[in-house]
């Protein structure tokens, strides 16, 4: 099984929270990692006022990751039983 989405996912993970750790104080910014973290979405159900953002960046990798070797699991599967 090839993880071509497992990593590709990882990656877009990574620069997403790279990309708020620079730019943090632009609003954009802020808004399109909020908007794309699974993590910070639950988060922002329990209105958590001080997030360690270390976690929330490894969560947030984390699901990217999850969510690309289901893709390529089910990918595999499909190959497989055709």
């Amino acid at each position: 099984m090839k993880y071509t989405y497992t990593l590709l996912l990882t990656i877009i993970g990574a620069a997403l929270c790279l990309m708020h750790m620079i730019g943090h104080d632009s609003d954009p910014v802020y808004m399109i990692f909020y908007s794309l973290s699974v993590p910070a979405w639950i988060y922002s159900l329990y209105t958590y006022t001080h997030i360690n953002q270390a976690l929330l960046y490894v969560t947030t990798i984390l699901s990217w990751t999850l969510i690309g070797y289901v893709i390529d699991s089910l990918l595999w599967r499909k190959k497989v039983r055709h």
